[in-house]
């Protein structure tokens, strides 16, 4: 619309300047050859104020029963003269504007079809590229076949591009599967070696130190590896979505993570409202557990966990808050970035190895989410992860019983799981 109503403003333009000199040099053309305004007397020695009785053709006598005087001929004609300029001018103003804007309505027309035609290579590129990103097929290409004109240059290096990026994701599948059994199958091992020796009856308590050591370093080591295998895997795509709720994931995760905050002395209080969401269950859960054990690990001894699950503005958001040391506002964006920790963090094993949250941000770019962080008044983090909200299915009831969504009793929209563990 915006190309065809340039067109259609520039052919207007240009057909009003146009317009304008064709009356200027019309107007010039009578004012300059008026044609004769004289009356002369064709019979010598007549009188200056010779009496006509009958006007000139074309002309209209002041008064018919009257007879007219030269001069009064005279003044008939400049009139005639300047009224035949004026209808002359006003009748090239109003038929050329009359024709300019049914031709401006006629340019319009086919402005805008030939801006159609024009544009319509790049409204395929445009869908192309959106089909892409919905899909994640960089299988498919624009296949333009048109004149070797810009647009086709662009649309094949589009293709080009799809190509490139399909070969480079298609080696990092590639890679990550290898590189999932390479790593591994050797930790699995070794932890199975070192976990046969430290078992052994005529083990040393030398070796049982040492075995427990190595216990410990190969689950770290394992730890690692999975988190940078799930952050490379997720590529930014999710291949296959399921309904779910954030709360039902949540209260397993909470579930699983008991015995950790227990031995910490963490107090969870869990605020489970109903968030439906769509999504990949395993990435969903990784999410929610990540937040919880970043929040159990990464707290006080004695401290506290919230952790809260809502439907909002179209969004599933979980929710997750706990005590701990106070956190600088200028440092949350740099502990969603992989390895990186607070403070001297990186030299403390025990609380992981610094790609929980970035695990945490890849997973909800993958579903279309977004993960923020703030600083907890009092010391903390408070880490929200929003995933698009799913439409609920419609509540049904059994025969005898009460409404049911999801599996679970229906309270009402409002219905939360509020405890303290």
């Amino acid at each position: 619309m915006r190309l065809t109503l340039l067109y259609t403003g520039l052919f207007l333009g240009a057909g009003i300047v146009l317009l304008g000199l064709t009356y200027l040099l019309v107007q010039n053309n009578l004012t300059q050859h008026p044609g004769s305004m004289e009356v002369s007397s064709s019979v010598p020695g007549q009188a200056e104020d010779r009496v006509f009785t009958q006007a000139p053709a074309g002309v209209a006598a002041p008064d018919s029963a009257k007879p007219i005087t030269k001069g009064q001929l005279q003044g008939v004609l400049v009139k005639a003269k300047r009224d035949y300029k004026n209808d002359t001018l006003n009748a090239l103003l109003t038929q050329g504007g009359i024709a300019l804007g049914l031709v401006g309505a006629a340019g319009l027309g086919f402005g805008w079809l030939l801006a159609d035609r024009a544009l319509r290579p790049v409204h395929q590129i445009t869908e192309t590229a959106g089909r892409v990103a919905r899909s994640h097929d960089l299988t498919e290409r624009i296949g333009y076949e048109g004149p070797r004109d810009d647009v086709k240059e662009l649309a094949d290096a589009f293709d080009t591009m799809l190509g490139r990026l399909a070969r480079a994701f298609d080696g990092q599948r590639r890679f990550v599967a290898n590189a999932s059994h390479e790593l591994r199958t050797p930790l699995a091992i070794n932890r199975t070696l070192v976990d046969v020796a430290v078992r052994r009856p005529d083990a040393t308590d030398d070796v049982k130190r040492l075995g427990e050591s190595l216990l410990v370093v190969n689950t770290r080591h394992e730890r690692l590896i999975d988190g940078l295998l799930t952050l490379a895997g997720t590529e930014n795509t999710v291949a296959g979505t399921d309904p779910l709720d954030l709360a039902d994931v949540a209260g397993h995760v909470l579930q699983q993570a008991a015995a950790e905050a227990r031995g910490r002395g963490v107090t969870a209080d869990r605020r489970l409202g109903p968030a439906p969401t769509s999504g990949d269950p395993v990435l969903v859960e990784r999410l929610v557990q990540n937040l919880v054990e970043n929040a159990i690990r990464h707290n006080r001894d004695g401290g506290g966990l919230w952790v809260s699950t809502r439907g909002r503005d179209g969004w599933a958001e979980v929710q997750v808050a706990n005590t701990g040391p106070a956190v600088p506002g200028y440092e949350i964006e740099t502990i969603f970035e992989p390895f990186r920790r607070l403070g001297n963090d990186r030299v403390r094993s025990d609380r992981g190895s610094g790609l929980g949250l970035s695990i945490v941000r890849a997973i909800a770019g993958a579903h279309g989410g977004t993960v923020t962080a703030e600083p907890r008044p009092g010391g903390g983090l408070v880490v929200t992860a929003r995933l698009p909200s799913r439409v609920p299915a419609p509540l049904s009831a059994p025969p005898g019983g009460r409404p049911v969504h999801g599996g679970r009793p229906a309270r009402g929209d409002e219905a939360v799981t509020h405890s303290r563990e």
